[in-house]
């Protein structure tokens, strides 16, 4: 398998020097959790990703969703396919929350109140419980639910010792799989955390080296779109041991100003910070980046070997089919939950069945990155038009001009311009 290496030359943090390591010497950390699913005639919904068997491929994405026992506990009982924690870390003490901390944006005119959500900015920071509660409660969902795929969502800052303190500590509560955030985009990156990391390939390499030495159980890891081009951090990842990675985290934004008040929103004492937006206005942004990330992992990886979560204004099975379709194994949502409650899982499911069943796919696997060898150059599109335009004008359907018309053939010609 290649892996690369990064060095800061010349203070650039993506100078790349490739060496290949041999996939046969990265120790396996799939295949522990596998579990029994049924035959349906119908089609199904379940998938297995890294190992770990999930009813349907929604994931409930890190964030409030995840916060605690009970709305775990309440996602598991809706039916969501797996449950990504609120991110964690060794000192929740640092973590200070403000309030108000979301902002939305609604279409219509003039930001009309009664237009529909389309964009949800927060300035929320990863959880501020203490670490050790959210691991008893982890411990207690798998002692309740130990055939249901919960995942540890953990940030540490720059020192090896704490990450390796956290994954240990976490993974002795029982979790199936650890994700890591290397993409929040407001606060931590302050403490060289989240996307400070994400957005450094040299840094990410080293963390990543760190975390995957240490932990058992399979590692996914959170991507930021807020770089220049996302599949560099996506190999580096991929290639210094992690199962998979998930995009994307949210994108860094001011929601807007308010032309009465004059002051930003969201508004904290008359003040605010840039923060993540998310909802169903980045889903085409989401798409492309998915899109790009799985081209270089069928490249370059094994694809059947790791692992895809596509993230990003997911409301619909139809949303959820696109991000599948590009070569998503799982789809998280977060920001659709918080704006329409755990029981979307079940539109979602529906939904994504009726898909299914419209093109006769009995599988995820059966339509998963179909839709990825449509996508090629502009310069290719232009290529392929002419050649189009050339196929149509030999057919030369219907008549051209006016002095092509004959007696003889008078109907005929006259029926080959009709177009119903």
């Amino acid at each position: 398998m290649a892996s690369l290496k990064f060095s800061h030359s010349n203070g650039n943090p993506f100078a790349v020097t490739r060496h290949v390591t041999p996939r046969s010497t990265r120790p396996t950390r799939i295949g522990f959790k596998i579990f029994a699913s049924d035959n349906h005639s119908e089609p199904h919904l379940s998938v297995c990703v890294n190992g770990l068997q999930m009813p349907n491929p929604f994931v409930i994405g890190s964030g409030p969703p995840g916060t605690n026992y009970t709305v775990m506990k309440r996602a598991f009982d809706e039916g969501w396919g797996a449950v990504i924690a609120k991110t964690v870390s060794l000192d929740a003490a640092k973590v200070i929350n403000v309030t108000p901390r979301y902002a939305r944006l609604r279409a219509g005119a003039n930001g009309s109140a009664k237009g529909q959500i389309i964009g949800w900015e927060n300035i929320e920071l990863i959880s501020d419980r203490p670490l050790e509660t959210m691991l008893k409660e982890f411990k207690q969902l798998k002692k309740e639910y130990p055939d249901r795929i919960l995942i540890a969502s953990i940030m540490e800052e720059y020192n090896k010792a704490g990450w390796e303190e956290l994954i240990d500590r976490v993974e002795q509560t029982g979790i199936d799989a650890i994700e890591v955030n290397f993409s929040c985009p407001h606060g931590m990156p302050e403490r060289k955390m989240g996307a400070a990391v994400g957005q450094d390939c040299a840094l990410l390499e080293e963390v990543c080296g760190w975390i995957n030495a240490k932990a058992t159980v399979p590692v996914w890891a959170k991507m930021t779109p807020n770089i220049t081009d996302i599949t560099m951090p996506a190999r580096v990842a991929l290639s210094s041991g992690c199962e998979g990675v998930a995009a994307i985290n949210t994108i860094m934004s001011v929601m807007g100003i308010s032309l009465d008040t004059l002051r930003p929103e969201p508004c904290v004492e008359g003040y605010s910070t840039p923060g993540g937006y998310s909802c169903k206005a980045v889903h085409p942004i989401a798409l492309a980046k998915v899109m790009s990330i799985a081209k270089m992992m069928k490249s370059e990886f094994n694809d059947k070997d790791y692992s895809l979560s596509g993230i990003g204004g997911v409301e619909t099975g139809g949303d959820a089919a696109e991000f599948i379709l590009l070569g998503a194994n799982t789809v998280q949502v977060c920001t659709g939950v918080m704006m329409h409650g755990y029981g979307l899982v079940k539109k979602l499911c529906e939904e994504l069945k009726d898909f299914m069943k419209k093109h006769n796919f009995k599988s995820i696997e059966d339509f998963r990155g179909v839709s990825l060898q449509y996508f090629t150059t502009h310069t290719d599109l232009v290529r392929r038009q002419q050649e189009a335009i050339r196929e149509r004008k030999a057919i030369k359907k219907g008549l051209q001009s006016d002095k092509e018309w004959t007696g003889d053939g008078f109907v005929k010609e006259t029926e080959s311009m009709v177009s119903n």
